[in-house]
């Protein structure tokens, strides 16, 4: 009897099924001491709401991608790095070449006990912090950093803090181009205004949710489009954009709604990106991050 047992979705291509076997059972064959020999893989339709783990031989779906099945002992140790396995796997078939941690914790929303941890990313001294994402920028020789706008889009702790860090370490580190990642709060209202006169509900079932009201930190959601500097028309990854949404599973409860949106009501949800870019002029225009 193998020791690990690995699931891969059966809606992906050959390719990715390839390198998400390849890439699980040899990070984990490191980390939990185990030979190649006794892992089995195999292409398996799981229900796509299979998340969590709650024993030796459940199920521990780390994204949708993946779910593993630990047939012995030692759940506790590798939970955590098969979440971090998921994270550089799906990073990997995004084009993304490097991910690195900075060895925080998350912080919770507002107001919750996390933010008091010792070790969550709101308790960091901002230097500190900001010297260990300067440290990348530099060894990546990096020309633009992208961070969240003042509030973090809707006030969550960790998104503010990626704000001031992210400013900090590009001072540090002498990266030229630092452009707030927001959401238009006029082109989200003219986007359920639209979907109600087509006879559509924009919003999850039994809720009514409006832009201008207050949000986790008291202030509305996103930035006025009147502030912004920037849009990019990123309609063509739209696709792309969902399947990374869906890799986060304890997140569902927030991105589920989403991810039920046909296709085409979700390229114009987020088809568009925007931005205000440190020290640029209004108006809005549509632009690049790297012009």
């Amino acid at each position: 009897m193998p020791l690990i047992q690995i699931d891969v979705q059966d809606r992906y291509s050959a390719d990715i099924h390839r390198q998400l076997i390849d890439r699980c059972t040899r990070r984990l064959s490191e980390v939990a001491g185990t030979p190649l020999d006794r892992f089995r893989a195999t292409v398996n339709p799981f229900p796509a709401d299979c998340w969590g783990i709650s024993g030796e031989a459940d199920p521990a779906l780390v994204s949708p991608m993946i779910r593993i099945t630990l047939l012995q002992g030692r759940a506790l140790e590798v939970v955590q790095e098969m979440l971090a396995v998921a994270s550089e796997v799906t990073a990997e078939v995004l084009g993304i070449h490097r991910v690195v941690w900075l060895d925080y914790s998350d912080s919770g929303m507002t107001g919750w006990e996390q933010n008091d941890h010792e070790h969550s990313f709101f308790q960091a001294p901002v230097e500190e912090a900001a010297e260990r994402l300067a440290t990348v920028l530099r060894e990546e020789a990096a020309d633009v950093l992208t961070v969240y706008d003042w509030h973090g889009n809707y006030g969550h702790p960790d998104h503010i803090k990626v704000h001031t860090v992210g400013h900090r370490a590009a001072e540090l580190a002498g990266t030229p181009a630092v452009f707030e990642a927001t959401m238009n709060r006029d082109a989200m209202k003219r986007f359920f205004e639209e979907a109600r006169n087509q006879g559509v509900n924009p919003q999850p079932e039994g809720e009514e949710w409006d832009p201008d009201d207050p949000a986790d930190d008291g202030n509305p959601m996103g930035t006025p489009e009147a502030e912004l500097t920037h849009f990019i028309d990123v309609s063509a990854y739209t696709k792309v954009k969902k399947a990374s949404i869906a890799c986060h599973r304890s997140q569902v409860t927030d991105a589920g709604f989403f991810m039920t949106l046909p296709d085409e009501a979700f390229a114009v949800a987020f088809g568009t990106e925007w931005f205000t870019r440190k020290g640029a002029s209004h108006p809005l225009r549509e632009g690049w991050l790297f012009e």
